[in-house]
């Protein structure tokens, strides 16, 4: 799953357009374990004022694996269920990146122009469709 997103974020001075949906996801699986903003912050020792920021979309999730998946612990989230899925390539697209793992996949990276072009709503051939939803598939 790819997962896209809508602040805005400058990125190498260009504008780049994302959502807070990682922050949204965040605060409600924050919600969800039953703890107000400040009792999470408290109990795992995290800045509220950095996590509020996080969760309105102000502040970009962190980049570094290891606080991503100390977040997704905290969080309750297990390791290879559709949250914990979600929770990273939320965090990957908000940053404006494609996650790792598709990246190591040359089937992917070849198929990626197509995903591109359909998203700019360009014209597909019936057969590049085929191919698309084929290789999407079997990831």
């Amino acid at each position: 799953m790819l997962y896209i997103n809508n602040n805005i974020m400058i990125n190498k001075g260009m504008d780049m357009k994302t959502t807070p949906l990682f922050g949204e996801f965040f605060k409600q699986k924050r919600i969800e374990k039953g703890y107000t903003l400040r009792e999470f912050c408290r109990m795992f020792n995290l800045d509220p004022g950095n996590i509020s920021k996080l969760e309105r979309g102000l502040l970009p999730p962190p980049e570094s694996r290891e606080k991503l998946d100390e977040y997704a612990s905290r969080l309750g989230l297990e390791t290879g269920t559709t949250d914990w899925y979600q929770f990273f390539d939320l965090a990957a697209a908000s940053r404006g990146r494609i996650p790792k793992e598709f990246l190591n996949d040359e089937e992917v990276i070849k198929s990626l122009p197509v995903i591109f072009r359909t998203f700019r709503n360009k014209k597909m051939t019936e057969k590049a469709v085929a191919e698309l939803v084929e290789k999407l598939r079997k990831t």
